[in-house]
């Protein structure tokens, strides 16, 4: 038994690490398999004879259609440093934009002072995109192997989006009205708005992959529920089930709009808010059932995650204001 530890690049949130560990945990040999977000490290355990160097290489082939690599040595390359170096500006543009659009009332349908549908679409555009979302893309691509024996049928992927949607709607609902139920005045609002943007901002740094150690405060779901879903048995509304169970799935982006679902106070803002989200996410999605595209393939996909993470960082902040407001501690600056 030998016991390997390499560094990984790629990673961004929990569902990274399940997606490398269970790549990995499927090849010979392999018993154990221990992806740490914090210290971008992937330790393997197993009966193996081959080098470390030949490992990572062999891996890495197998990781690369999800952009992940592997390596025994940590290195950063010039060319994530060019991408930061463009993103950054781009980033601001972007988030001007969007900020001028916000204040002119043309994508304003806030829910007093939280966080709007438009933001909530605007951040499943980024997600979908994301390797965030990589555990959902894995479920689509796997729905005609696992649901239907015609591979030419778009049944499954078309009833695992209906039940994304739905469920988030509902679910997102349920959300709302739980923070009804609970009688969430605006000084809980506006806490509960601090946590959306605290989460919002972790997301950001994450994707922009300098700083690690944010990784290790993802909130996550319990393994086996996930595998639970991963697994279910063929049947006509198994993809229905699969797509609203993905609201539960362990991405960051999710949870927070979760948290802006509950302090919606309201079933119908809390379902819109989820909602929002989701069909933000479909058009990737959707690419994803009938195309076999993922964004993560192309050479600008290290620019894109570097810029979602600065309009990300600056939708937290603005958000952060904007709770500040709610507790007035500060006088509202912008319309969010």
């Amino acid at each position: 038994m030998k016991i390997y530890t390499f560094f990984v690049s790629g990673t961004h949130c929990n569902a990274c690490k399940i997606l490398i560990e269970e790549s990995i945990g499927e090849q010979s040999g392999v018993t154990s398999v221990l992806v740490n977000l914090a210290e971008q490290t992937v330790t393997v355990e197993g009966h193996i004879e081959d080098t470390p160097e030949a490992l990572a290489d062999e891996w890495s082939k197998l990781l690369e259609p999800h952009k992940y690599s592997l390596s025994v040595e940590r290195k950063k390359s010039m060319k994530e440093l060019v991408s930061l170096a463009y993103a950054i500006p781009l980033g601001f543009v972007l988030l001007g934009l969007f900020f001028i659009l916000q204040r002119s009332g043309l994508v304003n349908m806030g829910f007093e002072g939280g966080l709007t549908p438009w933001t909530a679409l605007l951040i499943g555009v980024i997600a979908s995109l994301s390797t965030c979302l990589a555990v959902v893309g894995g479920l689509v691509l796997s729905l005609s192997a696992k649901v239907s024996q015609d591979a030419k049928t778009t049944r499954p992927f078309v009833f695992f989006h209906i039940g994304r949607i739905v469920g988030f709607m509902i679910l997102g609902g349920l959300l709302g009205a739980i923070g009804s139920a609970i009688s969430i005045n605006g000084t809980v609002t506006a806490v509960l708005g601090i946590l959306v943007a605290v989460v919002m901002v972790i997301l950001g740094i994450n994707l922009l992959d300098i700083f690690h150690v944010t990784k290790r405060f993802a909130l996550v779901l319990p393994r086996h529920a996930f595998d639970r879903l991963t697994k279910i048995e063929n049947g006509f509304f198994a993809p229905f089930i699969v797509g609203a169970g993905t609201f539960f799935l362990p991405c960051g982006f999710t949870q927070s709009m979760q948290l802006a679902a509950l302090s919606s106070g309201s079933f119908i803002g809390g379902s819109i808010i989820m909602t929002a989200f989701a069909v933000g996410t479909l058009p990737m999605l959707a690419l994803i059932s009938f195309g076999s595209f993922r964004f993560a393939h192309t050479r600008y996909a290290p620019l894109f995650f570097r810029t979602a993470g600065v309009l990300v960082i600056g939708l937290g902040l603005f958000a952060l204001l904007s709770a500040l407001a709610g507790l007035g501690i500060i006088k509202p600056l912008f319309n969010i």
